[in-house]
């Protein structure tokens, strides 16, 4: 591991507390996470070239997978500090990336233009914890909500598949909204909570419950790392610990 990467883990004396999502799983908020952001930032900096924008997935700019021995560090604090509060038990799969929201909002698909959660199989046996990290300074540049469906999971996924193939113009008919990124309750979607960005704030929850990047601001988003919405985001697939199942 990058000896600058090994100066950025984890403040032992970082502040938790728990923001409510109805119906939901709350959401874990640490701040002052790491002992020393600006080492990862800096990291994102002298890695720049390496950003792409992913094509297996909708996340709407550029994005840098970490090393395998970081991302390791990162699943033994959340088996230490975050699975519990999750009903987590045994990671089964993971992986972190920093990321960039940089694309334009008259350039969104129409996918990117609601909120999504991070798995689209229930399990009765699995969970899919999710992470970040906020790690620029203007909290202009937008934090995280949180939404419910207004449709079973069922309908929600059936919605999904009719407006993946949609124009632009053809979505924002539907939604009865401008291309942009959703940042309050719409026909579809009720928002349930917003969490503000903050340097070195981190946040864990329940990758299952809708949620996206709150944009109100657009035009202070950036490709560029130095100037950009970056944060580190991971992914977990776990066992559901026996009382969650």
């Amino acid at each position: 591991m990058n000896n600058g990467i090994l100066r950025a883990m984890f403040n032992p004396d970082c502040r938790i507390h728990l923001v409510p999502i109805a119906g939901q799983l709350p959401c874990i908020v640490i701040d002052d996470f790491l002992l020393d952001p600006d080492a990862l930032v800096a990291y994102a900096l002298q890695h720049r070239a390496g950003f792409a924008q992913a094509s297996y997935h909708g996340f709407p700019g550029p994005e840098l997978r970490m090393p395998d021995d970081f991302s390791a560090a990162l699943d033994a604090f959340f088996m230490q500090h975050i699975r519990a509060r999750l009903g987590a038990r045994r990671t089964t799969r993971m992986y972190s990336r920093l990321s960039l929201v940089s694309v334009p909002p008259e350039q969104l698909r129409p996918l990117q233009r609601v909120c999504h959660h991070d798995n689209y199989a229930s399990s009765p046996t699995q969970c899919f914890p999710a992470g970040l990290l906020y790690l620029f300074k203007n909290p202009q540049q937008g934090g995280t909500s949180f939404y419910r469906p207004r449709q079973s999971e069922a309908e929600t996924h059936a919605l999904f598949d009719r407006w993946a193939p949609l124009s632009s113009a053809e979505f924002s008919r539907v939604i009865q909204r401008e291309s942009g990124y959703q940042t309050d309750s719409n026909a579809y979607f009720e928002l349930l909570a917003t969490v503000p960005a903050a340097y070195n704030r981190a946040l864990f929850y329940d990758g299952g419950i809708f949620h996206n990047s709150h944009i109100a601001q657009p035009e202070l988003l950036s490709a560029d790392p130095a100037a950009g919405r970056l944060t580190l985001n991971a992914f977990w697939e776990c066992r559901k610990a026996a009382h969650a199942t």
